[in-house]
């Protein structure tokens, strides 16, 4: 017998032990040789290309029965079970089609029995990404919706594991994303600085996240509503009443069956749920988060997050539907003013919000008419706080740039215009934007003005847009700016720019240049902002250069002739 021949005997009678009722048999994983024998079988199989078939059914059953019993010793695991694992899933990923084994239920297992306790393993946390990285092809085409299924429980490595694992979670996220998944992910994403308040809290509770059963931390001092949320999200079972003897400190802020950390929690995708950020529960926890130190993981996820939603708006733009797109546009809407409230943060993931719906409209102009109720309840809520007024501004912006949503969404476009109108009322007949104060200081006010006059900009650009698109909000739109241009508000801007439009709305053709739709569609034949010199012999628009140069007083100050820009007969 060779020495290769006899090292495969001795590595499966290893195995073959483990997987039989020995003394290991509660926990395969306490044997520290076991793990090495199971890799040595593996890099047998694959290096015998004759034999390779024979081997692997040799093999195949006691690598069967050793997975069946480390899954079911994973209720009072002495050692980590992940490495040995994922080992074996490789074996089956590698030569399932060879035993006519399914890997879908082994990978579902280790999911759902395995990695729901050690995500919190360092090493098991690596493992499971570079196994996931290395089998990622295979997983998306013989498995699609497995990753998706589990995005929760992939989230938590992440979160718990922090920028070390960076690099390696950032190749396995796009698996991540599926039709099914699109939506409730982005919640997710958002609420990962929530995800690790929530779990340092079980783990200062509760003890080592490492390795606890469900049962083993209901038995522990948790408070009752951490012991209740975590058997909802695992198990599935019912939340009793809250009744019970625990009043400790935690449990008497928090409420028992708060839905925002039952949905934190899970492990499983089950769908878009609605989070309450309105909850006492949650408040409290936000308010001891603000007031307390950042722990080192959570400064990590705060900078991991954003570029999180990176790469997931560029697989949006790049794969999603427009009817996923469609339906993501008012959850941003909803999320942009209910954040985790850390400064930097809040800035950087409002700012990829308001990119990525303003790039979705751009793409889709139809959106716009299609989210007509949404962006109506937006513009009413200007007034509420600084994130909404910006919110507001932005969408403002979207509807003059975009139409309404084209020219064949005469009814939106009109509605939509409604609101608008009466937003510029409101702030006409009010100095006050956001606030209710009767005094405030001169920051204050001097902020508020600002705010208001930027957003009238915004507003009576949108006003014109619109009417220069749909004609026949044209004599509507005179009114309104007429009112503004009339008003002599204190900051100059706004009535200036008010009446400017007034002034280009008497030259349809300028204003359809200037302020015209933002992409040749529908018989306009010319982006705003340019003009077809080429008309010039037919067409008046010897005053162009009047507009151009505004209020400037005194002699023109270029020195160019019309003949220099005008194309020549020949």
């Amino acid at each position: 017998m060779s020495d290769r021949e006899r090292d495969w005997d001795f590595y499966l009678r290893t195995v073959s032990n483990s997987a039989r009722d020995s003394s290991f048999a509660n926990d395969p994983a306490s044997d520290p040789s076991l793990l090495h024998a199971v890799k040595k079988l593996c890099d047998f199989c694959r290096q015998e290309e004759k034999s390779s078939e024979d081997l692997v059914a040799r093999v195949y059953p006691h690598i069967n029965k050793l997975f069946q019993r480390s899954t079911a010793s994973l209720s009072q695991p002495t050692s980590p079970n992940g490495i040995l694992l994922l080992v074996i899933l490789q074996f089956f990923l590698d030569f399932g089609e060879v035993v006519l084994h399914d890997a879908d239920p082994s990978l579902r297992t280790f999911f759902r029995s395995c990695l729901s306790r050690e995500f919190a393993d360092p090493v098991v946390a690596a493992a499971t990404l570079d196994f996931l990285n290395v089998n990622k092809n295979k997983l998306l085409f013989s498995f699609p919706n497995l990753l998706p299924q589990f995005f929760p429980l992939l989230l938590k490595l992440i979160a718990w594991n922090g920028e070390k694992l960076e690099k390696a979670f950032l190749k396995v996220f796009p698996g991540l994303v599926s039709p099914g998944s699109f939506l409730p992910l982005f919640p997710s994403l958002v609420d990962l600085p929530i995800l690790v308040v929530a779990l340092e809290k079980v783990e200062r509770s509760s003890g080592s996240l490492i390795g606890s059963s469900i049962a083993s931390i209901q038995k522990s001092a948790a408070p009752e509503m951490l012991l209740a949320l975590m058997d909802e999200a695992y198990t599935g079972s019912t939340i009793g009443d809250g009744g019970g003897d625990s009043e400790s400190e935690e449990s008497s802020t928090i409420d028992v069956a708060d839905p925002v950390f039952l949905e934190l929690l899970k492990d499983e995708n089950d769908g878009l749920a609605e989070r309450h950020w309105t909850s006492p529960g949650v408040a409290a926890v936000l308010q001891a988060a603000t007031n307390s130190p950042q722990s080192d993981r959570l400064k990590q996820i705060l900078n991991i997050t954003p570029r999180l939603l990176d790469m997931y708006f560029t697989i949006a733009l790049r794969d999603a539907n427009n009817s996923l797109i469609c339906a993501l546009i008012p959850i941003l809407m909803a999320r942009n003013s209910t954040l985790f409230p850390d400064k930097n943060y809040m800035y950087e993931v409002r700012r990829r919000l308001l990119e990525f719906m303003l790039a979705s409209f751009q793409r889709s102009p139809d959106f716009i008419a299609l989210l007509k109720k949404p962006i109506v309840d937006r513009l009413g809520e200007a007034y509420d706080s600084p994130e909404k007024t910006e919110l507001a501004l932005q969408l403002c912006w979207a509807v003059g740039e975009h139409g309404g949503g084209g020219g064949s969404h005469k009814d939106a476009a009109r509605e939509l215009f409604e609101s608008l109108e009466l937003l510029l009322y409101e702030n006409l007949s009010s100095s006050r934007l956001g606030l209710r104060q009767e005094s405030i200081n001169s920051d204050s006010r001097n902020f508020r003005k600002s705010s208001q006059s930027r957003l009238l900009c915004f507003v009576i650009t949108a006003i014109a847009k619109l009417a220069t698109y749909h004609r026949e909000l044209l004599p509507r739109a005179r009114v309104a700016l007429g009112k503004v241009a009339r008003s002599r508000i204190s900051d100059s801007r706004v009535w200036r720019r008010a009446r400017d439009y007034l002034g280009l709305m008497d030259d349809p053709a300028i204003c359809l240049s200037v302020l015209g739709p933002s992409r040749p569609s529908h018989g306009y034949p010319h982006n705003p902002g340019t003009v077809n010199w080429n008309d010039g012999g037919t067409k008046m628009i010897a005053h162009i250069p009047f507009y151009i140069l505004g209020e400037q007083e005194g002699p023109p100050f270029h020195d160019f002739s019309f003949p220099d820009i005008l194309p020549r007969r020949r």
